[in-house]
């Protein structure tokens, strides 16, 4: 038996009892690999964004505006992609120029933009991804993939789950989904490792809570 006839053989035993689109079907894998707190959690997605190479911050509410102003000031942008529903209070102490996201954009005009700023639609901590879905707050998939510096904002903890199946349960497949395992990367033959070929060379994640931020713990206090 080839190794096409095994899979395919798998795949007819999972669905000889679903007679019907209405029938379930039975999920027995992990949800989530451990029991963890919230904090836990959120220390674990900092953790994993980190070992992927993004550059991960943490702030209060009120300190968001001044945090993603520092980090475009410091990338030295004079522009920042902006998608059409996010916050405008992100950017309030932001000087670069804002460049609206908006259909007639081509890749050429966006190519000459600094920065991005966006939103998610959630963060899973075991894998350390960001996942998009296009909303008002994250815009057109294009600002997310030509501008080389991406500045993506994600509400802790109210956004961030353990687990991939526990994201999908939120997100809608309809829906042009995005996800970001750390900034842009691929290797060669001889696996040299280069950054920004199909997207963001930088990826900053500023994670954002209503409360004082608990430091990023160290991977070697756990």
């Amino acid at each position: 038996m080839s190794s096409r006839e095994r899979i395919l053989g798998r795949v007819r035993r999972a669905l000889a009892e679903v007679r019907d689109e209405d029938t379930p079907v039975e999920r027995a894998y992990l949800r989530e690999h451990g029991a963890r707190s919230v904090a836990e959690t959120v220390d674990l997605l900092a953790e994993n964004l980190a070992d992927y190479r993004a550059i991960v911050h943490r702030c209060t509410k009120e300190e968001l505006a001044a945090t993603i102003g520092g980090l475009v000031a410091a990338r030295g942008s004079r522009t920042v992609a902006v998608p059409t529903g996010l916050p405008p209070e992100w950017l309030s102490a932001t000087e670069a120029e804002q460049v609206t996201d908006r259909g007639e954009s081509t890749p050429r005009e966006l190519d000459r933009v600094g920065s991005v700023v966006t939103g998610c639609a959630v963060a899973v901590a075991e894998t350390g991804t960001i996942v998009l879905d296009g909303g008002p707050d994250q815009g057109r998939r294009r600002i997310t993939l030509v501008p080389d510096h991406h500045i993506c904002v994600v509400r802790v903890p109210e956004q961030v789950v353990s687990s991939v199946p526990q994201a999908l349960e939120r997100l809608d497949p309809a829906l042009p989904l995005t996800w970001i395992s750390g900034p842009s990367a691929t290797s060669d033959i001889e696996l040299d490792r280069v950054e920004g070929v199909h997207g963001p060379r930088t990826l900053e994640v500023v994670l954002v809570s209503g409360d004082r931020p608990v430091p990023i713990a160290d991977a070697g206090d756990r």
